[in-house]
């Protein structure tokens, strides 16, 4: 590794060993990075070079328009708060949470330019889950919108100092930063000194911290926005994903900015905002999940979307039938992907006339991929295996041994069962884990279950995914209670969503007198996966 900026060396202390790293490829010339590297500085600074202060950046469904010049002072003088007043050194972790708007992504950037490391998390996500993310990144550090603090706030981590911004309080963020002065230069960072770390749930429930380099930031950019997406700067981004995921980040934030392109950052953004917002906005590029295409389908002939050019699809598999019935409803077809927090983005795709429906599509260029068996030896063609991916961007869990269970013989391996077709497209057929994919969310079903046996009158918990028409899966609890306990769904519901961000809440609960075990003990699953047990 080069030689880093960060002073906190403890993000780079607790990357696994080096030969648990993926092998990562540059074989593109565009992935040769220098070795000092701000990708802040470059999304930001070289945008405004290249494209001019007067371009916007980032759009308000109230019609605010933010410049790249407009940004670029607000995310020096936040920068300059970070390393001043609050005393951020290079490789501090810093949280950042709220609702989608152009002051995340300023506080985000500002992160970048400053050395230190965005965690970034969702707003929906309760003190349980932020306290345990908190512990395992060491953050002391947090920057929030005040209308998210209250969880953040509750969550009473120890050694946490929030600063909040969008209110009127005089030490509130943004009336600290308004009293600095203009530019100022970002931190000399190295390429491959951690820029973020993103957390993905897994399969047992226990947050992963998915770490990621200033040189990955860019790399997703340059490959799957450059090579398949194909941004103009004249283009309009908007999408559903929050800019707490990567999928977010990516297509609102990353991709648009590295075209000098603008983006629509929506605080509401699910498929009955979407179609009015691409009406009165003029969206060109869009994001979201096939549930929220299926859902849009009814209402789609009702706006105005002529301004729309492209499409994508990620988070779930995309059904070859709502890849259909939107073609034949707008026109546009549909560009489905797959991509991992571990990855930070899409690494299968297909554009174009090279989309074929029923497919996730082909390596995006810089990218690799084959179906290999449990030994990762590779599977013939047309046979169903896991699916093994590498390229310039690898798996690095932040001190987690489950490093080794995704990263084999050099593949990343993404618990996904694909098949590749003899004309070398890759089909999607399952999970091979036992993670719930509903609307586009992955949920942990342990963690589900981890938050159910908390509530006193449930004695035992099994969480798992049905399969719905409409959500891809659904997430569904049964449940053993105490003796003589009432069997009230809707309190345990309420006591879920209190616990855990209300997407992960389950929208069945089924009371059982135990749950079905083999004659050893272990919790036989698919049998709950079965209509009713």
């Amino acid at each position: 590794m080069k030689t880093s900026a960060h002073v906190d060396t403890f993000a780079r202390d607790h990357l696994p060993p080096a030969h648990e790293w993926p092998d990562l490829t540059f074989d593109l010339p565009e992935l040769r990075y220098p070795d000092r590297l701000n990708c802040g500085t470059e999304l930001l600074d070289r945008a405004v070079e290249r494209f001019g202060a007067e371009r916007p950046v980032f759009r308000t469904a109230s019609g605010e328009v933010w410049s790249y010049g407009q940004l670029q002072g607000h995310v020096d003088r936040i920068a300059q708060v970070l390393s001043g007043e609050l005393g951020v050194v290079p490789g501090n972790r810093v949280l950042l949470r709220g609702p989608t708007t152009p002051w995340l992504a300023a506080c985000w950037l500002a992160v970048m330019k400053a050395g230190a490391i965005a965690v970034t998390v969702l707003a929906q996500q309760r003190s349980h889950e932020l306290a345990t993310m908190c512990r395992i990144a060491q953050v002391g550090h947090a920057l929030c919108d005040i209308r998210a603090v209250d969880d953040l706030a509750k969550a009473e981590i120890p050694g946490l100092r929030i600063t909040t911004y969008g209110g009127d309080a005089p030490d509130d963020l943004l009336h600290r930063s308004a009293r600095m002065p203009g530019a100022c230069a970002a931190v000399d960072t190295s390429s491959d000194d951690v820029a973020l770390i993103a957390f993905t749930s897994g399969t047992t429930g226990r947050p992963k911290g998915c770490v990621h380099f200033h040189r990955d930031v860019l790399a997703v950019a340059d490959t799957f926005a450059r090579h398949v997406l194909r941004p103009e700067p004249d283009d309009v981004f908007a999408g559903s994903p929050p800019l707490g995921f990567t999928f977010g980040l990516g297509g609102l934030v990353i991709f648009p900015m590295r075209a000098g392109a603008s983006a629509l950052l929506l605080e509401q953004a699910g498929p009955g905002q979407l179609l009015p917002a691409i009406a009165e906005h003029r969206v060109s590029v869009l994001f979201t999940a096939p549930t929220a295409y299926r859902a849009m389908l009814d209402e789609v002939s009702a706006y105005d979307i002529s301004s729309l050019r492209r499409c994508v699809s990620a988070g779930e598999n995309l059904p070859a039938a709502t890849w259909q019935a939107w073609y034949e409803r707008t026109g546009h077809r549909i560009i489905n992907g797959i991509g991992a927090t571990e990855l930070l983005h899409i690494f299968i795709s297909a554009a174009d006339e090279a989309i074929r429906p029923g497919t996730t599509g082909v390596p995006v260029p810089g990218w690799h991929a084959r179906v290999v068996d449990a030994d990762g030896q590779p599977v013939a063609d047309g046979e169903p295996g896991l699916l093994a991916v590498r390229g310039p961007v690898g798996c690095r869990y932040l001190g987690d041994d489950r490093q080794r269970e995704y990263v084999r013989g050099g593949w990343n391996i993404t618990g996904d069962t694909y098949v590749r077709e003899p004309d070398g497209y890759f089909r999607y057929v399952a999970r091979a884990d036992d993670m719930i994919i509903s609307a586009g969310y992955n949920i942990a079903g342990p963690e589900v279950e981890e938050a159910l046996l908390r509530h006193p009158d449930v004695v035992e918990a099994a969480v798992v995914g049905r399969a719905d028409e409409a959500r891809g899966q659904i997430v569904v609890a049964c449940v053993v209670l105490r003796e003589g306990a009432g069997k009230d769904p809707a309190a345990l519901r309420d006591f879920v969503r209190a616990e855990l961000a209300p997407y992960k809440c389950p929208r069945e609960i089924l009371f059982l007198d135990a749950l079905p075990r083999t004659a050893t003990g272990k919790l036989q699953r698919f049998r709950l996966r079965e209509p009713g047990p």
